[in-house]
């Protein structure tokens, strides 16, 4: 009878475990300031080959899923408005690299690629460098895993 008690006591608090780990990190990566991307203009990625995020201004900002972005300027605004699914950074901002591992790291918006018309960030160039060796497979990987955390969302 201990026995029965006792399965039955693990099996209960590990059903209660699973929704508390779901929700353990939020939907974005803000850095503590906030602001999607560090306040870099997403929308400015897609025009870029490489380098350092442009910088946006809170003349130019705009409200996606709980978070803000801003713009360089008012025509980027008006882009990401038209379509903000397509701009936003996947996964969040996180890690493009650990998402595909099943854990959340910070994204470092200074570390990205564009890829297929989806922009992505990751914690390191070195890292960003061992994410691209396998990125198909690795960007499969953390869309499940983004999905298994927030469902319906890409």
């Amino acid at each position: 009878m201990k026995l029965t008690r006792r399965s039955f006591t693990v099996l209960a608090l590990s059903s209660l475990a699973l929704p508390a780990f779901a929700a353990t990190e939020p939907r974005w990566y803000n850095a503590g300031d906030d602001l999607a991307a560090s306040g870099r203009d997403v929308v400015a990625y897609f025009g870029l080959s490489k380098g350092e995020g442009i910088m946006g201004s809170a003349e130019f900002m705009a409200q996606h899923k709980g978070t803000t972005f801003h713009f360089e300027s008012a025509e980027n605004l008006a882009t990401f408005q038209g379509d903000p699914d397509r701009y936003a950074p996947r996964f969040g901002g996180y890690c493009a690299f650990a998402m595909a591992s099943g854990y959340f790291a910070s994204g470092d918006p200074d570390t990205w690629t564009v890829h297929d018309g989806a922009l992505y960030l990751n914690v390191s160039k070195t890292i960003r460098a061992r994410w691209a060796l396998r990125r198909s497979a690795n960007i499969a990987s953390g869309n499940e895993n983004w999905m298994g955390h927030f469902p319906g969302e890409r």
